[in-house]
């Protein structure tokens, strides 16, 4: 994993360049003094998430290398998870003075993209000065992520191939209450009933989220989704209404998308969660919880699960907590599929997180410059896990032992590279073998639409009439609060008097299109 002296030439190389850059652009930045009289560059960046622990020591160091390297410092604001869409979008259209964001298409790169909000980035890729980062970021994960127009607007931040959505367990209950394995839904959802009867908890916990109930390929909810992990809906955004395209699209040519309230299991999956609402499987207050509050329920012992992701941070995310609130207690990370680690789930390796460029008042190259920098390992794991000896100690080739409060920098948001991740020392059996697993291309399958990303332009009046139907109608649906029937009524009269024959024939057009330049 330790790859200082392959990268400390390049290193160099790139910081040399970059610095030349910096200080013809060093008007482009805000001045702060660097304890020799002269002024360097301070650049913003826009990271969502609470302040971490220890952050202003962390930064300091950062800074100091990154003078030494590139010439200028970083100023990053932290923003609330709750307010990040909003709060971005404001400054991205204000056009304030800060270098880079995380966006995608769940947050509002539509928007940033259509506005001109966003600095295309294949020039500089192709520049060849930001060699680190190209070299850490697979080239077929940027092209999975070229939009519409044919760019790339954003650095895909990812840790693995894909990320598929999954569970986070507590062990000791499953040896309680499951026999120690649970390995198909079925069980699952036995599991949670027995845990709720015997212990009194939930048995899985989270905020709302549409993608929770119906999933993509898989989902809490969707049963279907762990015995064939094979359909992903169609959507203009994440946030509106998803369609289900034909199962034969790729070969027939014809994509016929179908509102997902034709897709039966999908319909399955809101009468599951419902019934776990009144049952009490789930939480209440799925509705208005915000994912910090559930997050703190399942470590404090207050759930048997709740939401995961292959990604390699759940066991050092929950653990240490949830072992000081219940002592003994152990995780294990779920993946329930029918087939096991042989699954072959759909993916479109489109990224969730993508670090994007503010075209109105960014120094492109400096902030190109800067992401090429967390590309290489030690400056990665300085902003990553803090500083070595102090805040982290490694474990063998590719692990490391936190050994301070500082373990939490948003990696996500500017530094995540598949080869540079290092593994928690104390991650669970289970978790190590599906972050591996989740890492290599060949255990899923393309889907027909993984290039495929809509263009909402011809559409927006209705798409945004929608969005708003689906936020009144569709998110007590989600969270099992209603009726189901009555519920996908509303649903259906609401979306129907927004445009819903506009926007379907829309993304037929354009995902027929789509199929035929294949």
């Amino acid at each position: 994993m330790s790859a200082h002296h392959t990268f400390s030439r390049r290193s160099f190389l790139a910081g040399t360049g970059a610095a030349m850059t910096a200080v013809g652009l060093a008007a482009c930045g805000n001045g702060s003094s660097n304890g020799n009289g002269t002024s360097t560059s301070r650049y913003s960046l826009l990271l969502p998430g609470d302040t971490p622990t220890d952050w202003t020591r962390i930064r300091d160091a950062v800074n100091e290398k990154l003078r030494t390297d590139l010439g200028f410092e970083i100023e990053p604001q932290f923003i609330n998870w709750s307010n990040f869409a909003n709060q971005s979008l404001l400054k991205f259209t204000a056009g304030e003075d800060f270098q880079t964001a995380l966006s995608a298409r769940w947050l509002n790169i539509a928007q940033l993209i259509e506005g001109g909000s966003l600095q295309p980035m294949d020039d500089l890729l192709a520049s060849g000065d930001y060699g680190n980062l190209t070299a850490a970021v697979d080239e077929s994960a940027f092209d999975a992520n070229r939009w519409s127009d044919g760019n790339v607007y954003g650095v895909p931040a990812v840790n693995s191939a894909a990320r598929i959505h999954c569970y986070v367990a507590r062990g000791d209950l499953i040896d309680r209450y499951a026999g120690g394995e649970i390995t198909s839904f079925d069980q699952l959802e036995q599991f949670w009933y027995d845990v709720h009867a015997g212990e009194g908890i939930v048995g899985y916990v989270k905020n709302n989220s549409v993608f929770d109930v119906l999933g993509a390929p898989t989902g809490t909810m969707f049963a279907e989704g762990w015995e064939s992990p094979s359909m992903i809906p169609l959507y203009f955004s994440s946030d509106s209404l998803l369609f289900v395209p034909s199962r034969d699209a790729a070969t027939s040519g014809v994509t016929d998308a179908v509102p997902f309230w034709e897709y039966q299991p999908y319909v399955d999956a809101l009468r599951r969660a419902r019934r776990y609402y009144e049952d009490g499987i789930i939480n209440a207050d799925r509705l208005n919880v915000d994912s910090a509050t559930a997050g703190a329920l399942f470590k404090s012992g207050g759930a048997a699960t709740t939401w995961a992701i292959t990604d390699g941070a759940n066991t050092s995310a929950h653990l240490s907590q949830l072992e000081e609130a219940v002592p003994g207690a152990s995780l294990v990370t779920l993946l329930p599929f029918a087939d096991g680690r042989d699954a072959r789930p759909n993916q479109t390796f489109q990224a969730d997180n993508l670090v994007v460029v503010n075209a109105a008042a960014a120094d492109a190259e400096a902030a190109m410059a800067l992401l090429d920098w967390v590309s290489i390992q030690e400056n990665h794991d300085l902003l990553q896990y803090g500083i070595e000896g102090t805040d982290w100690t490694p474990v063998g080739e590719d692990a490391y032992e936190p050994t301070s409060d500082y373990a939490n920098f948003p990696g996500y948001a500017l530094s995540w590279r598949i080869p540079l991740e290092r593994r928690y020392s104390r991650m669970s059996e289970s978790e190590q073998a599906w972050f591996e697993w989740s890492k290599d291309y060949n255990n899923f399958t393309q889907d027909p639409f993984a290039g495929f990303i809509p263009d909402l332009s011809a559409i927006e009046t209705e798409h945004a009439q929608i969005t708003a139907a689906i936020g009144e109608y569709g998110n007590p649906l989600w969270a099992g609060a209603v009726d189901v029937d009555e519920g996908l009524d509303n649903l259906k009269h609401a979306v129907e008097q927004a445009g819903l024959a506009t926007v379907q024939e829309e993304l037929n057009r354009q995902a027929d299109a789509y199929l035929a330049s294949q």
